[in-house]
């Protein structure tokens, strides 16, 4: 499993910047998160919007 993502998502890149393993990039304007997530929850605490959950 991995992180995900919805439709609220800003692209701000707080997440990408939270993330201890670089799992999460902001690509055209939306976050993304690849296999290498760890599932840490430090992206959920990040987002403003509220747009990852695990």
């Amino acid at each position: 499993m991995a992180a995900k993502v919805n439709e609220k998502c800003v692209g701000c890149g707080s997440c990408e910047s939270a993330c201890p393993v670089e799992a999460i990039k902001v690509e055209n304007g939306m976050a993304k998160v690849s296999d290498d997530c760890i599932e840490c929850g430090a992206c959920v605490s990040e987002c403003p919007v509220e747009a990852i959950s695990i």
